[in-house]
């Protein structure tokens, strides 16, 4: 059967790839409360249903940080995507430019800036304050020249949340013969991803990275050497020295709490992407749904908020917006449907959540996301 929505695509995928990558999408930090929360605190809110309202003209399209989105959707930054699908970020990439929405690049996708442009269209660039700053600055350089309109600086990594899922698997932590065993026999017995990603999808490098490791051959080569490259030391100062080299629109992802939102905009940010790092990161937090209206009422019109961590529909994405998000962006949705059948997949899952966004805005009297307040929750007597 055709799937028909993101649980859909999240089945194709686990049955088409490899246990240690599924695993490593699918997974969250910890115990995953928080991986947990993030959708079943948005499935909690109740929408209000309107009806006898003239519901003719609808529109979808948001401004974000300077662009027009033709709805207010786009899609996160994913690490090692590629290995989901074959070049699997210049499918998703394309996937997004045909759906009018944004995609954003991860410093540790397979598929380099460059590769990712040559699609025609330049991603939005993700990027971690790493102890090389020279390296930094290269990247920096590099996305500027690529024509990468936004920055999306993730702060919420100071080092890596342990992720047990990963070491059940043998992503992480497998060494050796065993290691490598494991990993074969993984891909061999899951044929048509080995044919589409493992013999045609090379070369397996992270491709904004692969000049900084030396003798780098493998993925895990380079994921350790981001690990290792983290820096805890980082503060709202060392975001001067992103500033010295880009001067594009930046929007910080990873904020959860009202006064590190003050701080962005102190700092000079032009948005904020209020997440948990999809649950993956510090565990018993609380969700990103969760987290949005208070950070919302704090930074008030003084930036653009956005929203990451545990959409799983149209309606999802207008519950969002109803609680002070301008977008939201969605990550493990569009890995699903890459991993699912690659980027006519991930344009067939955009499409419907733009209808279910459509359907939730007619059945509560909204004409205009633009417009979507709290007035379209049902808040209970």
């Amino acid at each position: 059967m055709p799937p028909v929505s993101v649980s859909d695509y999240r089945e194709l995928a686990r049955r088409r790839l490899p246990p240690m990558f599924f695993e490593y999408i699918d997974g969250g930090s910890y115990a995953e409360v928080t991986l947990k929360r993030n959708v079943e605190d948005l499935e909690a809110i109740a929408l209000r249903q309107r009806v006898m309202r003239d519901m003719t003209t609808i529109n979808t399209s948001v401004q974000a940080v300077g662009q027009t989105l033709a709805m207010p959707l786009g899609l996160s930054p994913v690490g090692m995507a590629g290995m989901y699908g074959r070049r699997g970020e210049t499918q998703a990439a394309r996937a997004a430019a045909q759906a009018g929405v944004p995609f954003c690049l991860s410093t540790v996708g397979v598929c380099s800036v460059e590769e990712v442009a040559a699609t025609g269209t330049a991603p939005w660039f993700q990027l971690y304050m790493l102890k090389d700053r020279g390296y930094m600055r290269s990247l920096l350089e590099r996305a500027k020249a690529a024509g990468c309109p936004v920055l999306v600086f993730t702060v919420d990594l100071p080092l890596p949340g342990s992720r047990y899922r990963d070491v059940r698997s043998g992503f992480t932590g497998a060494t050796g013969l065993s290691g490598l065993l494991n990993t074969g026999w993984q891909g061999a017995t899951h044929l048509e991803w080995f044919w589409d990603v493992y013999v045609n999808g090379k070369p397996h490098t992270l491709g904004n990275v692969q000049d900084a490791v030396e003798g780098g051959r493998r993925v895990n080569d380079f994921l350790s050497w981001i690990a290792r490259n983290f820096d805890r030391s980082v503060t709202w100062a060392d975001l001067d020295f992103v500033r010295e080299i880009w001067d594009g629109p930046i929007i910080i992802k990873g904020v959860l709490d009202p006064d590190d939102a003050r701080d962005a905009v102190k700092a000079g940010a032009q948005g904020l992407i209020v997440s948990n790092h999809g649950g993956r990161q510090l565990d018993g937090v609380k969700s990103s749904i969760a987290a949005l209206p208070r950070i919302a009422d704090a930074v008030g019109d003084d930036l653009e908020v956005f929203l990451d961590g545990g959409v799983r529909s149209g309606l999802d994405v207008l519950k969002a917006l109803a609680l002070g998000a301008r977008a939201c962006f969605v990550g493990r949705p569009w890995a699903y449907a890459l991993g699912a059948g690659g980027e006519k997949m991930i344009s067939k899952m955009l499409g419907t959540l733009k209808s279910e966004l459509v359907t939730a805005m007619i059945l509560t009297g909204c004409d205009d996301v633009r417009r979507a307040d709290k007035s379209l929750l049902d808040v209970g007597s």
